[in-house]
């Protein structure tokens, strides 16, 4: 499993953009200074948050980017299906079928059955952390996402 560069650096951005105290928000060469990506990439990462509901435009010669709601409201589960999708998908079976049309595994897949977990897994948990969790120190962090681990649920039946 990877995180793609998208997803990471668009967190990056929006975790900029909630931390940020001036009305005006931030513009793109101040985001393009303060991550060290081009404004190119930038604009094309606001462009998604700005779809995704996550963050607006403010109007003028200083204008930016500013959240498009509280940050407490922003679930990071949704920011980062907005960036990437989602680890594991239905999709993905019909996509890695091998060298024939369907997989061979389509019927009866325990492999399947993990992946399925492993999103169950990580959705539940970051549908527990919002953008507000994430505007501290990486220290300040780390403690309130350790709380959240113990009240992650595995269930004991397949996720479906």
């Amino acid at each position: 499993m990877k995180i793609t560069a998208q997803e990471e650096y668009g967190l990056r951005v929006l975790i900029r953009i909630a931390a940020c105290r001036d009305e005006q928000g931030m513009s793109i060469p101040q985001l393009t200074e303060s991550e060290g990506l081009s404004s190119h990439y930038i604009a094309k990462l606001t462009r998604l948050l700005r779809m995704g509901g996550f963050i607006n435009s403010t109007p003028g010669y200083k204008g930016g980017y500013v959240l498009a709601k509280p940050a407490r409201e922003i679930i990071i589960r949704d920011v980062l299906k907005t960036l990437g999708g989602v680890l594991f998908d239905d999709e993905f079976c019909r996509q890695h079928t091998g060298a024939v049309k369907l997989c061979t595994n389509s019927v009866d897949c325990s492999a399947r059955s993990l992946w399925q977990m492993v999103q169950f897994t990580v959705d539940q948990l970051l549908a527990k952390v919002t953008l507000h969790d994430l505007v501290n120190t990486e220290k300040e962090s780390t403690v309130i996402l350790n709380s959240f681990l113990n009240t992650v649920t595995i269930p004991s039946t397949p996720v479906e």
